[in-house]
Parts: C-alpha cells; structure tokens; sequence
C-alpha cells in the first residue's frame, strides 16, 4: 500500500516538495512604521457657513447689505422667507410669538425678530489655489469636451 491515499498523476507530485524546501524571500529592509500616538485622523471635508438667496440660491457674500436685495434675482432680503425664524409648519409661518400674520412672505417688512438664515455647508472648493499658468483655470463647462477632443487630433 502507499503512503498516499490518492495515487493517481498529478495529486500532490514532487514539485510540491521542491516548494516547502524554498524559502520565501523578503525585502531586505522592513517597512519603517509612521509614529503615531493614536489612530489615523481621516481626511475629512472641511465645512462653511454660508448666507444664500432663499429664491434663487445664490450665494451672498460677507458683508452684504440685509436690507437691500438679492445681487441675482433682486428678491429682498429682509423678508419671512429669508429668516431662520421661517417654519411652515408654525403659527403665522413663524417659530416667533408674532402678533399679526404677514400675509406676502417674499416681500419687505420690518419684523423685529428678524434674523438671516445661513447655512453650514461642506467647503467643496479645492484645498489649493488654481495657478494662473495653468490653461484649464476659468474655462467654461464644455471646456472638458474640448480637452477631450484636442487630445485625439493631428
């Protein structure tokens, strides 16, 4: 009798052998380890605080004027729709104790409990400045197709 259970060709031939007897090689320098003094801080978004046009959503830039209007669609700005305070779902439309509905909530009133809505939003803009040699930076949106098309002409 064998010593193997299975004695056809093929199941556990020599080469098998040949292959324990090898030893593995290794790089010759270890990997070196990253000093940490706790786990791996995850490359998170950073996140804004924006101040944005409830009708057209166009992004107000610091400073501007709450009593004027939208640069954009010319909405006013100190109105219910613009105000934290703005729920639909409250009395009057309003988280406040107000008095009186305001009937017209996109136009101008002077409500004292007045404050503008902002937003806290993820800061999706690139982390490093475009450099004015590159020939990408201010192109329009179909500037990708034509990138596309210039890499395959003669």
């Amino acid at each position: 009798m064998s010593e193997r259970k299975y004695g056809h060709r093929g199941y556990q031939d020599s080469d098998k052998r040949e292959r324990k007897e090898k030893p593995k090689e290794r790089s010759p320098e270890p990997r070196p380890r990253q000093d940490q003094m706790g786990p791996r801080t995850p490359r998170m978004v950073g996140s804004i605080t924006r101040a944005r046009c409830a009708h057209c959503g166009t992004v107000l830039v610091p400073g501007f004027d709450v009593n004027g209007q939208c640069p954009r669609c010319k909405a006013q700005l100190h109105s219910c729709k613009q105000c934290l305070y703005f729920d639909t779902g409250a009395r009057f439309e309003c988280m406040q104790p107000i008095p009186d509905r305001i009937p017209k909530k996109d136009t101008a009133n002077k409500c004292t409990f007045y404050v503008f809505r902002t937003t806290v939003e993820k800061d999706t803009a690139p982390s490093a400045p475009a450099s004015s040699a590159a020939p990408t930076a201010g192109l329009r949106p179909d500037s990708a197709r034509k990138a596309f098309d210039d890499l395959f002409k003669k």
